[in-house]
């Protein structure tokens, strides 16, 4: 099972989905500025809860840069909005309980977890332009440091 890959230049499929207080959010709201858009496996788990936080500890810096941050996972409103408010989150959690964009984007599908085979979300990063095209697409990243890497294109680029 190959999932589809998107690359820089590709339009970022644009979605509606709950965030953490059943709110719908749409990434086509977003237009005219850059989004990250990363999926995660799981709130309240070690790797996610560090990537969440660097996200959060680093918002400043992104917001400065013009740059918008969503995270996206399978979990529902319920969970995430105890995740946000245990780890004073900052920016949107949106529920993708049927896989259906993180499917959208290739972040869900078959990978590799402690040495097995397993199918499940793919911890991916998207940096979406201001005009909704896919600037980059990181896949199987890791929960920690790409943040730093993330902040380092943006202010170069």
């Amino acid at each position: 099972m190959t999932e589809q890959r998107l690359a820089p230049g590709d339009p970022a499929p644009d979605f509606t989905l709950l965030d953490a207080d059943g709110n719908p959010v749409s990434l086509s709201s977003y237009r005219g500025q850059r989004v990250i858009v990363y999926f995660y496996p799981a709130a309240m788990t070690p790797g996610c809860t560090k990537e969440a936080c660097d996200f959060r500890d680093r918002l400043g810096e992104l917001s400065s840069s013009g740059t918008a941050v969503l995270g996206i996972s399978p979990d529902k409103p319920e969970k995430l909005a105890k995740f946000r408010d245990k780890e004073s989150l900052t920016f949107p959690l949106l529920s993708d309980p049927d896989h259906a964009v993180e499917k959208a984007y290739g972040a869900y599908g078959e990978k590799m977890m402690y040495g097995k085979k397993s199918v499940g979300v793919i911890r991916s990063t998207f940096v979406v332009d201001a005009e909704g095209k896919v600037a980059q697409a990181l896949y199987g990243v890791k929960a920690t440091g790409h943040v730093d890497r993330l902040l380092r294109d943006l202010v170069a680029g």
